[in-house]
């Protein structure tokens, strides 16, 4: 059962934004602060990835937990209302997120995605993993 009424949900489920997250701008703000320049939400890149650097072919998608469905056959069990909804939804979050990747990759692309956990505990080991990858496609070592 739910602990919210319908209206509450309702309600919470509308602040819901696809861009943008608190995560999404604690990374791009660190990126940014480091001198590194990308576009947000490209519309011209398959899957519309958070953070494009175009120039090298480097796609970042910052991932919630909850919505990417995160350890999903561990936390498959935790939806106690609307189970088939949220199964589903969750599920084909998983599978777009793999027909993503395998598109990109195939066109060249590296494909990176980051959980909005790791962003928030290990930023400078994301920013670092980032600047690696760069590096690579920039000396045309890959």
């Amino acid at each position: 059962m739910d602990r919210l009424t319908t209206e509450q949900r309702k309600k919470n489920m509308q602040a819901v934004k696809s861009t943008g997250s608190k995560i999404e701008v604690k990374l791009a703000k660190a990126l940014f602060s480091k001198g590194y320049r990308y576009r947000k939400n490209n519309k011209t890149v398959f899957g519309k990835p958070d953070l494009t650097f175009k120039k090298y072919k480097i796609a970042i998608f910052v991932d919630s937990e909850f919505w990417h469905g995160k350890d999903w056959n561990k936390h498959k069990k935790d939806h106690k209302s609307n189970i088939d909804f949220w199964h589903q939804k969750i599920e084909k979050n998983i599978d777009r997120d793999r027909i993503v990747n395998k598109e990109l990759i195939s066109s060249g692309w590296t494909v990176l995605r980051f959980w909005g956990k790791e962003i928030n505990k290990n930023l400078d080991e994301v920013i670092s993993t980032i600047e690696k990858n760069i590096v690579i496609k920039k000396n045309g070592s890959y």
